[in-house]
């Protein structure tokens, strides 16, 4: 099964990864991890399109996007999860996992990609901390 966590920086994409995984021992991957693939990009890529196909009906994968680039990789048959949060919980987030310092180019970079996936089609669209773990699994089932 490919389950993807399709969502903003600092929204709990890793954390709602980590407790269905609880339920569907899963491998995780986020971002451009698929590199770890091979040490030629495209071949990497290419491997990486051909195991997220292979998870459909196989081996269970949870794909964690940030990027909307990381969406061309999704097979017929992902099942779609879009995570989200308010603005401001984003850059608190992002604020303390800078140390608690938020540069301005930074929390520019913020605001202009905050609800880039609000319209993406999808299984189910939560918000982060608002959700109980059982309504997530039940949609995957």
């Amino acid at each position: 099964m490919l389950i993807a966590i399709v969502g903003e920086n600092c929204v709990g994409k890793s954390t709602l990864a980590s407790e269905i995984a609880k339920v569907f021992p899963s491998k995780i991957y986020s971002g451009k991890d698929f590199l770890r693939l091979d040490k030629n990009p495209q071949n990497a890529q290419q491997k990486f399109k051909e195991l997220l196909i292979s998870s459909v009906n196989g081996e269970n994968v949870i794909y964690l996007i940030t990027e909307r680039e990381g969406l061309e990789f999704l097979p017929n048959g992902a099942k779609i999860i879009v995570l989200t949060a308010e603005l401001t919980q984003i850059k608190e987030r992002f604020k303390a996992r800078m140390r608690g310092v938020l540069p301005l180019p930074v929390e520019k970079m913020l605001e202009n990609k905050h609800g880039i996936f609000d319209n993406e089609p999808c299984l189910l669209k939560i918000q982060s901390g608002k959700y109980s773990l059982e309504e997530v699994i039940n949609a995957i089932k």
